[in-house]
Formats: structure tokens, sequence, C-alpha cells
């Protein structure tokens, strides 16, 4: 039943026969039968998408990650991860509306870009051009209708974290990959430190998910 549960998970865009995923009831018969979980996860080690996870370690079955890291908290993680990556622009804004957005849509997590003692916010030019230009296309989106923005800091919050992983724990990175569609990881310009940091807060703070 661990299997079961960590393929239920993962989004169906990963699993495919041939060049096309796979219908919607073949993939549900799949991951309720032992055999079919099997050819599911063959797929996943010969497309390299979860090699990591899915290797054995001792002491953990295939539903650790998923445990460790449930949906609901890794999104917390990875928006928070983009809206440090954003730090530079955050703190350069000072047009009051959307100071005012960026409060009521980030809560809490708008401080933790202001806060230098988590990061100093010092980009190299290209990755300020590279953040202005998603930036302004999500602060122009109709007030009230924060989606687009809280899209484009949970987007950068996963590839900030999957390039972090990749180096420190790369099974977590494939678990982030693997609860969204596909989609190749994009640059990521967060020092080691703050990613670590946000990390271990995310994973031990008390509160439920």
């Amino acid at each position: 039943m661990a299997l079961q549960a960590l393929l239920s998970e993962i989004d169906p865009s990963w699993f495919a026969a041939g060049a096309e995923p796979l219908p919607p009831d073949l993939l549900r018969r799949a991951r309720n039968s032992a055999l079919g979980r099997r050819l599911l996860v063959r797929g996943l080690l010969q497309d390299g998408a979860a090699r990591a996870l899915l290797a054995p370690r001792p002491g953990q079955d295939f539903a650790t990650m998923a445990t460790r890291w449930p949906r609901a908290r890794l999104g917390r993680l990875a928006r928070d991860l983009g809206v440090l990556a954003y730090a530079p622009l955050i703190r350069a804004e000072v047009r009051r509306e959307p100071v005012r957005r960026l409060k009521r849509a980030l809560g809490n997590s708008y401080l933790l870009a202001l806060d230098p003692s988590v990061w100093d916010a010092k980009v190299a030019p290209d990755v300020a051009r590279r953040l202005a230009a998603a930036w302004e296309g999500a602060l122009q989106a109709a007030d009230g209708d924060d989606a687009r923005l809280l899209d484009v800091f949970a987007r950068q919050g996963r590839d900030e974290l999957r390039a972090w992983a990749a180096q420190r724990e790369p099974a977590l990175g494939e678990w982030v990959a693997l609860l969204h569609p596909r989609e190749a990881a994009g640059p990521a310009h967060l020092p080691e430190k703050p990613v670590l940091l946000l990390c271990t807060h995310h994973e031990t703070r008390t509160r439920h998910d």
C-alpha cells in the first residue's frame, strides 16, 4: 500500500504509453494492481524521473518521502522559496498598490523577503532582468486575482528547490517534480544556506498539514 499511496500522488503526465499519456481509466487500474504498479515504477525508472526516489533505502519504504513532504507542506515551502528568490524586486517595490497587493497575497511570507538575516538579496544584473520579466506581468493581473502572482512564486520556488536538491537530496528534487505536470527545471539563483534554512523550518514546524 505504501507504493500505491506514492503513485496516487504523482501527476498523471508522468505516466505514458509511448508518446501519449495513459488514459485515466487505465492509469487508475494500474495504480490499483500489483502488476500495474510494477509497470508504472518501471516506466518512471526508465524515464529517469524517480531513480533516487524509488531507490531502496534501509529503514524506509516508498511512502517515506510522501509522508515527510506531503503536497501541502511542499507547496508552502516552494512558495516561500519563490518569494525569497524574488526578494530583490519585492524590496525594491515602493509603489503603493503593488506593495498593498503583495502584503495581502503573501501574508507573513512578505516579511521573509524583507529579512536580510535570511538572504541579502544581491543578484547579478542578468538575474534581475530575468526576474523582472515575470514580475511585471504578474503584478499587472486584475486586482483581486492573485493566482498569477502566486504561480510565479511557486514555479520559481520549485526551480530553486530542484536545483538545491539535485546536489543535496536528489529524491526530494524528483518528488517535487513528480507532484506537478511535466516541466523543465528553470534557472535558480538562491544560495544554498537560505534554501537549507527554509527546508529545515518547513520540515520541523509543528503546524499540521
